[in-house]
């Protein structure tokens, strides 16, 4: 073991991840809950100072790594140094979290922001992802991988720019990394937040009316926490699912499934039975009775 991992508390006994975006905020609660699960964390931002923070309040099981996760060469530099603290070729997990928002409506965006969207989510998560995916292989070694996509690439939002749809992209490159880099033994999942009161979503829920109501949209009757994504996210990269790989999973409370209980309907439709309407049709969200031997 060398010097610098015997600073790290072991490292080349423990199992080491690199969590981008990680300076603050949801990438911040990811690297927390991974350090106190006994990886060695890789804080990577490229925000240096941030990074360094984070780093620290880690009790020695983390370092701060500095990097633009669209830019393959300043990926690379932060790896090899990675590499070089832990003595490890390559990190055995990697989660893919930076990302930015720009708010506005489709008709207003600009082309600077629609790209700076795009190139940090969905570029940024295909260029940090190939370059470990390339390190693991080179070392002979299998990893896990897990990216970080949205509520709003499942259902979109509306004003939210390009972020809905970088999101849906991330989700769909999820899956051809994990169907590409299967047979080389890397297992790529997503993680889908839902309305978090964490990271970029907390100056939303500063206010009080506006959080009350979301909570209440709810079916779990909360938002949920940065925690409750990152035990999703450790789940994921851990061999706990060993045989799970390309799946995207939300940790949304249940909220983007709930569309239909928000509408309104009358009470009469909640009653067990027949409720076609005079016509013969009846709407789809109405639960009837099956006609006797009907088990389609």
């Amino acid at each position: 073991m060398n010097d610098r991992a015997d600073a790290l508390g072991g490292a080349a006994d423990r199992p080491t991840v690199v969590v981008t975006g990680a300076g603050r905020g949801l990438g911040a609660a990811i690297a927390a809950a991974a350090a106190e699960a006994g990886w060695v964390v890789g804080v990577l931002d490229r925000d240096a100072d941030a990074a360094g923070e984070t780093a620290a309040t880690l009790g020695g099981a983390a370092v701060a790594l500095e990097a633009d996760v669209a830019d393959p060469g300043s990926v690379d530099n932060a790896l090899d140094r990675f590499a070089g603290v832990t003595g490890r070729a390559a990190p055995d997990g990697l989660v893919c979290n930076a990302g930015i928002v720009r708010f506005g409506p489709l008709l207003d965006v600009t082309l600077d922001d629609w790209r700076a969207v795009v190139d940090v989510n969905v570029t940024g998560t295909f260029v940090t992802a190939r370059a470990v995916t390339r390190r693991v292989v080179a070392a002979g070694r299998t990893g896990s991988i897990v990216t970080v996509t949205s509520m709003n690439g499942v259902a979109p939002g509306p004003n939210a720019g390009a972020y809905g749809t970088t999101k849906a992209g991330v989700a769909r490159l999820t899956q051809q990394m994990a169907l590409e880099w299967g047979p080389l033994g890397i297992r790529v999942n997503a993680v889908a937040p839902g309305l978090i009161d964490a990271g970029m979503s907390e100056p939303i829920y500063a206010d009080p009316e506006i959080r009350r109501r979301r909570s209440g949209a709810v079916p779990l009757g909360r938002l949920g926490t940065g925690a409750d994504v990152a035990a999703a996210v450790l789940f994921l990269l851990s061999d706990d699912a060993a045989y799970v790989t390309g799946t995207e999973l939300l940790v949304d409370g249940g909220v983007t499934m709930s569309v239909i209980a928000t509408l309104p309907r009358p009470r009469s439709v909640d009653t067990v039975g027949d409720r076609s309407v005079g016509d013969g049709t009846a709407d789809h969200d109405a639960v009837g009775e099956r006609a006797a031997g009907d088990d389609r």
